[in-house]
């Protein structure tokens, strides 16, 4: 299931939705290492608050997302980062050129960016805090 839709209205704690999303890891279909990754990317978004107000896209590099799952192998990494898009829990935003990458205006606000999208962590949000009940 790709979640896109957006809503505005809905906050959502990103560690609180993390240790559901591992709670229900086994009827989400992915592993412990998948979830190692997605960890790395809820921690290149700066908000601990996700909601669908917010563009919740994020650029890391694979050699940063690497660190920050712990020395992750990049083939390892991309084919996790494969089962988290399989599984509904995040989406990619490609670039033209597949780079991940961000555009800032004049004030230097984010108008443009290319990476992996998290709303589908705020969109099913409900569905994950359920199955981990």
């Amino acid at each position: 299931m790709v979640a896109t839709a957006r809503l505005p209205e809905k906050i959502v704690h990103k560690w609180k939705i993390f240790h559901a999303i591992c709670t229900a890891r086994p009827r989400l279909g992915v592993s412990e290492r998948s979830l190692s990754v997605l960890d790395a990317l809820l921690t290149f978004h700066p908000e601990t608050a996700l909601t669908g107000e917010d563009d919740l896209i994020v650029f890391p590099s694979n050699h940063q997302l690497s660190l920050r799952a712990h020395g992750m192998p990049a083939s390892t990494l991309r084919r996790h980062l494969a089962v988290l898009v399989d599984a509904g829990l995040i989406v990619r935003r490609d670039s033209p050129n597949g780079k991940r990458y961000a555009r800032k205006g004049r004030a230097g606000e984010i108008e443009l960016a290319f990476g992996f999208d998290l709303s589908p962590l705020v969109v099913r949000s409900e569905e994950f805090e359920n199955l981990a009940a």
